[in-house]
């Protein structure tokens, strides 16, 4: 799976509000955030991003549009190395930045949770589903990426980069998104071992929505459907959109996305306290 920065597109970029910071007591560091109050009583919304993107991606914006209309909580941040966020990228993990979404949550949300992940986040939003179980309202997770390191990194290494890897605990890949390269350490492959969601069956008491592109370049649509067969029988859906990519930011996707969490929130399934 490779990085992408979020888009910066739509009329729901106009705004840009200043971020404020929340120190994390397991690092130490500050870690950028947004929020919206919304109203008593409903779920908060939150917003777990992908690998190297940050809080102010297309998706986000809209989820905290529509949390605004719908007079939901919203909270979304970067971990720590991205975005805004404190700290250097090639020192996060996947438990590291798990640890980053526990903390948030815990300095800034009360109450029932709907995490929506997108790639990477949709990992980070399993972990805390399991972490957080009498708070988890539903999860909606976009191109999910799950045990991405051990499932679809590393199988696809050649030899010489592997090499590389053990020689200099990094290696760096050109980027479709960025001209910056893409950067995976070694620390993040053998933690992502430790971290893995998909070894068997997902314990999770929660609605699962899982929107995933068929023309997905990073993620394969056939990974979604490992997901969806580890996760509880009851209250899972998955939606296959044919021609979608990775991001899924087209105006459509984005559509799709908002009628995901409304279909959720109605659902009236909203957790415990």
């Amino acid at each position: 799976m490779k990085a992408h920065p979020a888009a910066r597109k739509g009329p729901a970029m106009a705004t840009i509000a200043p971020a404020r910071f929340e120190t994390v007591p397991h690092s130490g560091e500050r870690l950028a955030f947004l929020e919206g109050p919304g109203r008593p009583g409903g779920p908060t919304v939150v917003w777990l991003g992908g690998f190297r993107s940050d809080m102010r991606g297309t998706k986000a914006e809209v989820l905290s549009a529509l949390a605004e209309r719908e007079g939901l909580p919203f909270l979304r941040f970067d971990y720590s190395g991205h975005g805004e966020s404190e700290g250097a990228f090639e020192d996060g993990t996947i438990s590291r930045w798990t640890e980053d979404a526990a903390a948030m949550i815990a300095a800034r949300t009360s109450g029932p949770l709907l995490l929506v992940g997108s790639s990477m986040g949709a990992w980070i939003a399993l972990r805390l589903g399991q972490r957080l179980p009498g708070r988890i309202a539903a999860l909606l997770l976009l191109a999910p990426a799950p045990d991405f390191t051990s499932r679809l990194l590393e199988p696809r290494l050649s030899a010489a980069q592997r090499e590389i890897l053990a020689r200099d605990g990094r290696l760096e890949e050109a980027s479709p998104y960025s001209d910056q390269p893409t950067v995976y350490t070694a620390q993040l492959i053998r933690d992502g071992e430790a971290a893995g969601v998909m070894g068997g069956p997902i314990g999770l008491d929660a609605p699962v929505h899982v929107i995933q592109g068929m023309e997905d370049p990073d993620v394969p649509f056939s990974h979604a459907l490992d997901l969806v067969a580890l996760l509880p029988s009851a209250g899972v859906t998955l939606t296959l959109v044919k021609d979608g990519d990775h991001r899924l930011s087209r105006p459509e996707d984005l559509a799709r996305m908002e009628a995901a969490v409304t279909s959720l929130l109605a659902d009236g399934q909203h957790g415990g306290a």
